[in-house]
């Protein structure tokens, strides 16, 4: 009698915990969607007051300390709501045990006194010292006289199941979100939107987007490796492909769809001449000076194939070229066309070729060489310690999402390019030829460097000269196609001006990696090249984006 009143009164005790918790934690947690409101409110009414009355900052800076003290007092009330329920469910589970115990003492006190007639020299104290000092034993001493049953609770929660889901998710977002520092500029994406619903500074709103797809599309690069680590060589090397430059693809199909074409052309080159002089001169560089004592060795093979490759990039993009400034066309506006979309789907074979040719058929030519100029030692030993940080469908997840993020700021930047070429007093062939690809490609360039100060210079030139690359052989012709099944007329003549730069580009780098050796002067040479590139693209003016500006949007 005496077990079962205790037991009574665990449980009123029980229920007067849940009820007071609860009591406590309504008007708690009342209070803290009301401060979070009207914190956003008043940040929703500072925000534009900021941009638009420079008078008024004093105000501005009053209003934004008491938002900061409502963020304060949320967080507060959250603390207070979350601890009160944590003392609910403190109660429950100490119920819970309580009841198995019991429920263990009459089984075990009826059973001997079946067999041995009396337990007087067992003490029920240390029965319950047992159980309450070892949960692991209480499952297995309970599993005695309930032999047939399973429990399925393990201090109220599923064995497994929801708690394992649970610290899933938790460490996949650990991983993709919070292991890099460069995300810290992923609240600048939304920031852009809200500027952009709440002003009409268009310079701010393609500023904050360039922000914030810049650590988006690290990300995307991340994800898209992990997934490689699942799909074998040579579905990884199509992956590598299709979003190893998915950013400037995703920026692309928008300024199609919003008729610039000339944009996209921009753009796309500025990729190339970024990566080809910019990324692979800072990596020769930086790995010059860390290594200034040596030169470094890279893998001369795959650097011809490459160099092949761009100038059959800049073939591609010549005719059209001539065949328009020369006047000598069979059909006038129809000729080069045509021929920049027959082009376009011989560069997209071409490159279908290299990477069977590349990965499959003769893939020990390309591996990385170490000082010795061995081809597998180093190598498969870095393969064996790289293992996959996220599940296969977690990399799949995140693709998808951070796919359709990039997309909605791209948007933004689109719509906002020509605004900010107005603001800022700057032509849109400079913002899309050096801006877009420095501050866009900001992940590659960093991972580039860090790759060569390692000296690890084949992976570096996999990520300055593959990636122009993927840009000239798959992503130009790419775009030529997708504009042609969208009715643009997107073709391969980049003018005079544009081609020329790539056509000397190609050569002057061809150049420097024909030895199969780097140092800080090459290096040096690079940049200063670049520099010249980015001062020529400042003092020139395209005719072609003014008069695309000009015509309105279908």
């Amino acid at each position: 009698m005496g077990e079962r009143l205790q037991q009574q009164q665990s449980g009123r005790s029980m229920i007067l915990a849940a009820v007071a918790g609860v009591a406590l934690t309504a008007p708690l947690l009342g209070m803290m969607g009301f401060s979070f409101l009207a914190t956003l409110t008043l940040l929703f009414i500072s925000l534009p007051l900021l941009l638009l009355f420079s008078p008024l900052l004093l105000f501005v800076g009053l209003v934004f300390m008491v938002a900061l003290a409502g963020f304060a007092i949320a967080a507060t009330m959250a603390f207070a709501g979350v601890s009160a329920l944590a003392w609910i469910y403190r109660e429950i589970r100490d119920f819970r045990r309580f009841a198995t115990k019991m429920d263990y003492k009459q089984q075990v006190g009826a059973q001997s006194h079946v067999e041995m007639g009396s337990v007087e020299d067992r003490s029920m104290l240390d029965l319950d010292d047992e159980c309450l000092d070892s949960p692991g034993t209480e499952v297995q001493k309970t599993q005695v006289p309930f032999s047939g049953q399973q429990l399925p609770f393990s201090d109220g929660f599923p064995i497994g199941g929801n708690k394992m889901i649970r610290n899933g998710v938790y460490g996949s977002i650990k991983t993709v979100v919070f292991s890099n520092k460069l995300n810290l500029l992923m609240p600048f994406g939304p920031l852009a939107i809200l500027v952009h619903k709440l002003t009409t500074s268009n310079g701010w709103v393609f500023f904050l987007s360039l922000l914030g797809i810049t650590p988006l599309a690290e990300r995307l690069g991340y994800a898209t490796e992990q997934l490689a680590f699942y799909t074998g060589p040579t579905v990884g090397g199509l992956l590598n492909a299709t979003f190893g430059n998915a950013t400037e693809m995703i920026i692309s199909i928008y300024a199609l769809k919003s008729g610039m074409t000339r944009v996209v052309q921009l753009s796309l080159l500025g990729s190339i001449l970024s990566n080809m002089l910019l990324v692979l001169g800072c990596a020769f560089f930086c790995g010059g000076l860390a290594y200034h004592r040596k030169e470094q060795v890279f893998n001369k093979a795959t650097a011809v194939v490459n160099s092949g490759l761009l100038l059959m990039a800049v073939m591609g993009l010549l005719f059209p070229a001539v065949l328009h400034y020369t006047h000598t066309e069979r059909r006038a506006g129809k000729s080069e066309l045509a021929l920049s979309r027959f082009s376009s789907c011989i560069m997209l074979v071409a490159y279908a070729a290299y990477l069977f040719f590349q990965l499959r058929s003769q893939n020990d030519l390309y591996s990385p060489i170490d000082e010795e100029g061995s081809h597998h030692e180093e190598g498969s030993d870095n393969d064996e310690d790289e293992a996959p940080e996220i599940t296969k469908w977690e990399s799949v997840i995140w693709l998808t999402i951070l796919t359709a993020w990039i997309s909605i700021l791209s948007d933004y930047l689109v719509d906002t390019i020509q605004g900010a070429s107005e603001a800022w007093d700057l032509s849109i062939a400079f913002i899309s030829v050096i801006l877009l690809p420095i501050i866009g490609n900001a992940a590659e360039h960093a991972s580039a460097i860090m790759f060569a100060m390692k000296d690890k210079l084949d992976i570096s030139l996999g990520v300055a000269i593959g990636s122009s690359t993927q840009i000239s052989m798959f992503g130009i012709p790419f775009c030529v196609v997708i504009g042609w099944m969208m009715g643009r007329e997107m073709d391969l003549n980049f003018q005079l001006f544009e081609t020329a730069t790539l056509f000397i580009t190609v050569i002057v780098v061809a150049f420097f990696l024909q030895e199969g050796t780097s140092n800080y002067f090459k290096g040096l040479m690079l940049i200063l090249c670049y520099l010249i590139v980015a001062a020529s693209f400042f003092a020139h003016e395209d005719p072609t984006t003014t008069d695309q500006s000009k015509q309105p949007k279908t």
